[in-house]
Parts: C-alpha cells; sequence; structure tokens
C-alpha cells in the first residue's frame, strides 16, 4: 500500500522515536510510506530540524513552510487560548497539505497521529474516499499538565474525528476505556502499547563486564534509570528517599540517564550523601546511544507512570534484557507480568519500590532470569511489526 503518515508533533524524543517505528515497521512489511511532518520535525531527517531560530534544508522553504515555522515559533511565547487558536487554524493548513500529498502519491491510507483540536487530515481523507486510521496517545479527556482553555471545543472535535475515522490505534485498554466511556461509540480500535526495535536495542556482540568497567561500575548490581529528570516521572524522590540507604548496600549503584528540571536538584543529593562513586548521572544522551549505557545495567526502576500511557523506555530496557520494577498502573500491568518480565508496586507506595530495588540488588539469579523471560516478551510480541500487523486489521 501507499500510505501518508501524517503528525503535528515536533518530532523530538519518544514521539519522534514512536513515529519512526511506525513508519519502519510499515516499510518493512513492504509498505510505501510518505511522512508528512512540520517544517523543522521531521524525525527520519533529522539534520532538517529546527536549530536555533532557522531550519536547515537544502532548498529554498517554500511559502506554506515558511507560514507553518513561524507558527511554531509562536507556540512558544502566547498564552494558552492563543496556542489553541494557532492549532485550530492548522487545520486549514493540514487539509491542503494532507490533501496534496494524499492525491499526488495515490494513496490507500492516511495514517493520522492524532492531535489535539485537529480534524483537518480525516476531513480530506474522508471527501477524497481514502480510509484513514487515527493512532491516539493524548486527548482532551485526559489530565493534563497544560489545562485546556477551550475544552469543550477540544472534546467535539475529538468525538468526531474518532467517529469520522475508519480506525483508531489506543497505547492501552485502559485509555480505550476511558475514551469510550467520555465519547461513545466510536471507530472499530485496536491496542498497541510501545515497542521496541530490537536490532538497535540488541546485546549481540556486546560485552557488559567492560560496559560496567568502563563506568566504574565493576562487580556492582545495576539499577537503571532511562527517561526526563522531570517531577511527574518521579526520579527525583526515588533518588531523595534510596539515598540514605545507599552507603549500607555497597553492592548496589544506580545508573541515571537523562537531562531535566530535577537533573541539578537530583545531583546535589547524590553530592550531599557522599554518592558519586555510587550514583553514576551522564546526563543527556542521543537516542541512537542509550544502548550503550543500558548495557551497563542489570535490572532498571521506573519510578512513576500515569493510568493511560505507555513508557517507551519500559520496552527498549526490556529489549536488551534489563527488567524494571515498576508502579502498576493498568497499562504497566498490561505488558508486564510482576516476577515474570518485571516486578510491579503499587502505584505510589514510594517505600515499596525502594524495599524491591534493594531487595533485587541481592538476588542477582532473580534479576537474571527475569530479565531473560522480558527479553523474549519483546522479541516475540512487543516489536513495531508487531503494532502493525494489529492495525492493518482495521482495513
Amino acid at each position: 500500500m501507499n500510505i501518508v503518515y501524517h503528525h503535528r508533533t515536533r518530532g523530538h524524543g519518544a514521539e519522534g522515536v514512536h513515529i519512526m517505528g511506525i513508519v519502519n515497521a510499515f516499510r518493512k512489511m513492504e509498505h510505501q510510506v510518505t511522512l508528512l511532518s512540520l517544517p523543522g520535525s521531521d524525525p527520519e531527517h533529522k539534520e532538517e530540524q529546527v536549530s536555533g531560530n532557522s531550519v536547515k534544508q537544502e532548498r529554498a522553504p517554500s511559502l506554506m513552510s515558511r507560514m507553518l515555522h513561524k507558527l511554531m515559533e509562536m507556540t512558544k511565547y502566547v498564552p494558552e487560548f492563543v496556542f489553541e487558536l494557532i492549532e485550530l487554524a492548522y487545520n486549514l493548513i493540514a487539509y491542503m497539505r494532507v490533501g496534496k500529498q494524499l492525491k499526488s502519491q495515490n494513496a490507500d491510507m492516511l495514517y493520522e497521529r492524532y492531535s489535539l483540536f485537529m480534524f483537518g487530515g480525516v476531513l480530506r481523507a474522508r471527501r477524497l474516499g481514502i480510509p484513514v486510521i487515527l493512532e491516539v496517545n493524548d486527548a482532551a479527556i485526559v489530565e493534563r499538565v497544560r489545562p485546556l482553555f477551550f475544552k469543550g471545543l477540544a472534546r467535539r472535535v475529538e468525538k468526531w474525528v474518532f467517529k469520522k475515522c475508519d480506525g483508531v490505534v489506543f497505547i492501552s485498554t485502559n485509555f480505550k476505556n476511558t475514551v469510550e466511556r467520555e465519547h461513545g461509540v466510536i471507530a472499530p480500535s485496536v491496542i498497541c502499547p510501545n515497542a521496541a526495535d530490537i536490532e538497535q536495542f540488541t546485546l549481540a556482540g556486546v560485552d557488559r563486564t567492560q560496559v560496567k568497567k568502563d563506568l566504574g561500575l565493576e562487580g556492582k548490581a545495576v539499577c537503571g534509570y532511562v527517561g526526563a529528570f522531570v517531577y511527574w516521572h518521579g526520579i527525583d524522590w526515588f533518588v531523595k528517599e534510596i539515598a540514605p540507604r545507599l552507603a549500607a548496600e555497597p553492592q548496589l549503584a544506580l545508573l541515571l540517564v537523562g537531562d531535566g528540571v530535577v537533573f541539578e536538584e537530583i545531583l546535589a543529593v547524590v553530592r550531599d550523601n557522599g554518592l558519586q562513586g555510587q550514583v553514576i548521572m551522564p546526563g543527556r544522551v542521543p537516542h541512537e546511544k542509550v544502548g550503550d549505557y543500558i548495557a551497563a545495567m542489570d535490572y532498571g526502576i521506573l519510578p512513576d507512570s500515569n493510568e493511560y500511557g505507555s513508557p517507551m523506555k519500559l520496552f527498549e530496557m526490556m529489549a536488551m534484557g534489563v527488567a524494571l520494577v515498576s508502579p502498576s498502573f493498568e497499562p504497566i500491568a498490561e505488558v508486564v507480568e510482576d516476577g515474570g518480565t518485571g516486578w510491579l508496586f503499587p502505584p505510589n507506595d514510594r517505600k515499596s519500590a525502594v524495599e524491591k530495588v534493594i531487595e533485587l540488588s541481592k538476588d542477582t539469579q532473580n534479576i537474571e532470569r527475569v530479565g531473560e523471560q522480558a527479553e523474549s516478551y519483546i522479541r516475540d510480541e512487543r516489536q513495531w511489526t508487531h503494532n502493525v500487523q494489529k492495525i492493518l486489521t482495521l482495513l
């Protein structure tokens, strides 16, 4: 099939990884995919992404690209209600851009990553008689860090597109159930949690002992974290809770990979407790290099999540045989078997999380056994191609 993949994200971080995971999986299954991104937000051609205030491109950008780039820049500085008006205005542009690509590519399907207030792509595909599948990772009906100004309008747009598309892809059963409770009958749907690229996240040819030695972690049971250092991921409270106990647990070390607003706060906790040799914090690492650090981890910690999300790093770490101690939110319990492919603790039970991490540091056989099972699970059930196979059943 000829597929047009349309998104309105910035194409960075987990969003970009997810987009390219699906795109590459379609291509592996011999489908042709055209990726339609905002200027500077193409995860497939990172050299064309925004750098400072300019977009690196070999040819002069079109009028449409210049307009979109200006709109994107404006969203960084405007109040919420103006930001949402800009999102609504994008529908006119999306209607034209998506229509142009669908026609020029003689497309058989539009695959769209749903964004709030966005209906232009669905409307254009319907008018052209082309099937459209929506991938839903966000919704107006869930709790948000940045509350919506036009919440009622966002809900009405959302209800319309969920009913008018040909299929919906949800990241968890909990998310699907929440949407159906709020919006009633919608298009047919499938559940596709995140996945991993096992060709990128692999231990093939990796000497884990040497990797540990290079990081000064030789002989340690290494518990790792990969992700953003932000309050809602819980890495701050985890370090604060476990720090006073690490000196009494010399067999245990933490390898915390990432950066964010709480990085310096966590670093201060490490220094104040004299744990620089037991807690390693390399900072932000390019996605293609993350696997080098995961290879040094024996198991991992996911301190917090939410009731509907599917954490990307959970799958990438499991793909490399690193099982995680995770909160038992329904979407995580949907893909992690407690004691089988990971370990679960009650959400917000900080004591249980810390106790489990310390307990496992003294049980390397358990770590290895569960890690191997986690790796097998990803290989057999949670590759991106598995998701695409499910998605295609909607047509």
